[in-house]
């Protein structure tokens, strides 16, 4: 990254923390490095195939970290066992992830996130999208923020007792809203009679996405009282929600799932316009804190920092390619650090000539949009040019 590339990421990443800092969060950092086991488990599982391995001196498994919600369970339950609950805490650090080839995705995540650890669920969950939407805003306001339900698609897996591959494949066939595979497996055909409503259920998922209205359209699918409160819950999630942001910026996806064990509620994603991969993404992970030794619910999400830095130059880059004011150029280099230094206490960016003449100097700033070049004398006289 490269010059007013770098300013749009700093200027993103100190928006986001000087957002959550207000919020009461407070800042940790995991390791770049951890022990692969903290990845590797039911819960926690994450692909082989997409973590960066290596070994320590003691030839232990290593990754570079691929996530920032597991490291920081891991923390809550450790470190920070003593501590009362709820926690809230915001990271701003990178990950590290093997993508696919030619999948236009960076295999290195600058991530600015929060997570709430315990406390009551709804409230947490409302607050973790309330902070999740002013995020958003906070970057661009072009922005729309999608929301499902983890546990819909889980409880109608195990109601169904189907294979642990074709729950696999179906997850991701509803994800990627693969319509036609859905209908050929789901088809009439292949399912027993007794069945037929989970395979409605499962072709209707990936359509079922709009409005607040969509989750009355869903009731048609997902019949008994754990669907109705998961769509009670969410109707009241988005419509609490709208009184916070405008409503036409909320969506409902019952389509919208993780390929991460760890989510078991709501989950949601948050998109900004001129990038067409989600930026934010976040939800409930209730059995994470679990399996590290500290049973605690709790919610979360990181946004893409930079990517939301990439639209941030789209529409605003001429704010970010800032030039020096002046530069100052003097035989003696004492007397021109010393008028620098004059110069930036009074408000200016300057910079120190590190050339040979007044003439080099004078192309120099020229070539790099200095205004102004300033010649400091033996004699103390300070001669200042417009350029």
């Amino acid at each position: 990254m490269l010059f007013e590339e770098c300013a749009a990421k700093r200027e993103i990443s100190e928006r986001l923390t000087g957002l959550f800092e207000s919020s009461g969060y407070s800042e940790v950092i995991t390791p770049g490095l951890e022990f692969f086991d903290v990845f590797n488990g039911y819960v926690r599982d994450f692909p082989q195939e997409m973590m960066y391995k290596l070994v320590d001196g003691k030839n232990r498994l290593m990754v570079l970290r691929p996530d920032s919600t597991m490291p920081i369970a891991r923390l809550a339950a450790t470190r920070l066992r003593d501590e009362a609950l709820p926690l809230k805490l915001f990271y701003n650090q990178n990950i590290y992830m093997v993508n696919p080839k030619d999948s236009g995705r960076d295999d290195e995540i600058s991530q600015c996130g929060i997570e709430i650890l315990g406390g009551q669920g709804d409230a947490a969950d409302f607050e973790a999208l309330v902070l999740a939407a002013k995020s958003l805003a906070a970057c661009d306001d072009d922005y729309r923020i999608e929301i499902g339900d983890m546990g819909i698609f889980t409880e109608l897996m195990a109601e169904y007792e189907c294979d642990p591959k074709l729950a696999v494949n179906t997850r991701s066939w509803i994800e990627t809203k693969n319509l036609p595979k859905l209908d050929e497996v789901y088809s009439s055909d292949n399912i027993a009679e007794s069945d037929r409503a989970f395979a409605e259920a499962f072709k209707a998922l990936p359509i079922l996405f709009g409005g607040i209205e969509v989750l009355k359209k869903a009731k048609e699918y997902l019949h008994g009282e754990f669907f109705d409160m998961k769509l009670a819950k969410l109707e009241k999630l988005c419509r609490d929600l709208s009184e916070v942001i405008p409503e036409e910026k909320i969506r409902v996806d019952l389509g919208l799932l993780s390929r991460k064990n760890y989510y078991t509620g709501i989950i949601f994603r948050g998109y900004v316009e001129g990038y067409g991969q989600p930026a934010l993404s976040g939800g409930r992970y209730d059995r994470l804190l679990g399996d590290f030794g500290r049973d605690a619910g709790a919610v979360g999400f990181a946004v893409n920092v930079e990517a939301v830095a990439r639209v941030l130059l789209q529409k605003d880059g001429e704010v970010f390619k800032k030039s020096p004011d002046v530069i100052v150029w003097s035989e003696n280099p004492v007397l021109a650090l010393k008028r620098c230094a004059e110069l930036i206490a009074s408000g200016n960016c300057a910079v120190n000539s590190v050339l040979e003449s007044a003439e080099q100097t004078r192309e120099y700033a020229k070539a790099h949009r200095i205004k102004h070049v300033e010649i400091a004398e033996n004699d103390g006289n300070i001669t200042s040019e417009d350029m």
